[in-house]
């Protein structure tokens, strides 16, 4: 059985089936271990992790630790609260209108990071015109349709990923600054540090970059200098700003103080630097890489509700869970029926009741005919079903980009 429990209650014996934090936070070379002796329990504690959990069949037991079932139930009723308690999103045209246009901004926008990364390897200044227009470019798709360019953003090349991670990072911070009600000039230099942020991974080594696996400690010391590197090369460019410059540098620092570079305590981080931590991690749980498998979108948003107890803001991934939905666009669902569709769309009025395309019916075990489900819609209007859970695309065999990328 798996169960949950603080760091402070871990023995010599215990087997850590899951170290909770994101990835890129832990420096183990294996996230499954059996504690071997304190030095691991201390290694653990001094990373900043709060919780683990532990696989009471292959190691000791903690009686009265709540297991995983209790907890990620729980967490998700918060999470559905959230989302019903969220404001109406605004849709000036729909998914499908919006997808042709988001397309082509997404292809320049990943063209953009790649010559930004090139010229940083090379010692060139940034083009700030030319991101500044990205990020225009970015910001109009997101007010006609938030969700249609996030979406798609969603579907990432292993090989391409560095360039399109900090596209999505973008997106997702000029959709969540717009949803707290940042001015759009704050907005536009937000997004610029979204689209920014990781300039210091042109000079991470690529056999690093992209190792298939866990990573050394003095690997992991190697990519925990791509904020300061960021930064430093971006400082040769006066135009950049303060505030993408904040988030390039900051955008791992965590509110329990265990981030890096600097270790800041909460108070010294701004909101922005807030925001983008959040961004940063959601997107990169999300993403396939050669040493990670991303997890479901619904998946990564009850993991930043279950983090932000230490790591991150609880406020703010409140807002950014309200941001993006309980549901994003291209998330499986599994309805009561049996049905599996691919989220369109967000609703108007309920987060809870998407647009639909029904792609595969789960009592014939078999794909049926795409068509579209409002689930706003009552009894004999197409709709009068509701979403019981999300589904992994991967167990279904589904490619969810076949339905929302036009």
């Amino acid at each position: 059985m798996i169960k949950k429990i603080p760091v402070s209650a871990l023995r010599v014996g215990m087997y850590v089936q899951e170290l909770d934090c994101d990835w890129l936070t832990h420096p183990f070379l294996r996230s499954s271990f059996k504690v071997s002796d304190e030095k691991q329990i201390a290694k653990i504690v001094d990373t900043g992790i709060h919780h683990v959990y532990i696989d009471t069949e292959r190691g000791l037991d903690a009686p009265d630790a709540p297991t995983e079932a209790e907890v990620r139930e729980s967490l998700q009723q918060e999470i559905i609260k959230l989302a019903q308690d969220a404001p109406a999103p605004v849709i000036r045209v729909s998914t499908a209108e919006e997808m042709a246009r988001a397309t082509a901004v997404k292809s320049r926008a990943q063209a953009l990071v790649r010559n930004v990364m090139a010229d940083a390897r090379l010692g060139r200044a940034v083009e700030v015109e030319q991101a500044e227009g990205i990020v225009e470019q970015i910001t109009n798709s997101i007010l006609r349709n938030g969700g249609a360019l996030v979406g798609l953003l969603t579907i990432k090349n292993k090989d391409d990923y560095t360039f399109l991670h900090c596209v999505s990072v973008c997106a997702l911070l000029v959709a969540f600054a717009r949803s707290v009600g940042l001015d759009d000039a704050t907005t536009h230099l937000v997004g610029m540090g979204g689209l920014l942020h990781d300039t210091g991974k042109a000079l991470v080594p690529d056999h690093i970059l992209n190792k298939p696996g866990r990573l050394t400690d003095a690997e992991f010391d190697v990519i925990k200098r791509h904020p300061r590197d960021g930064y430093d090369i971006l400082s040769k460019t006066p135009e950049v700003g303060g505030i993408p410059l904040d988030i390039t540098l900051h955008h791992h620092e965590r509110m329990d103080g265990k981030g890096y570079p600097d270790g800041l305590p909460p108070e010294k981080i701004q909101q922005v630097v807030r925001m983008a931590a959040i961004a940063d991690v959601y997107d990169a749980i999300t993403a396939d890489r050669c040493y990670h498998r991303g997890i479901p979108a619904t998946d990564a948003l009850r993991k930043l509700h279950e983090w932000s107890a230490h790591h991150f803001d609880p406020t703010l991934v409140q807002a950014f869970i309200r941001c993006v939905g309980i549901y994003p666009v291209g998330t499986l669902v599994r309805l009561e029926s049996g049905r599996l569709g691919v989220v369109l769309q967000q609703n108007e009025k309920n987060l809870l009741q998407p647009l639909l395309k029904i792609v595969f019916s789960t009592k014939s075990n078999a794909p049926v005919e795409p068509y579209e489900l409002d689930l706003s819609r009552g009894m004999g209007f197409g709709g009068a079903d509701s979403i019981v859970a999300h589904e992994d695309p991967k167990k279904w065999g589904i490619d969810v980009s076949r339905f929302i990328s036009g």
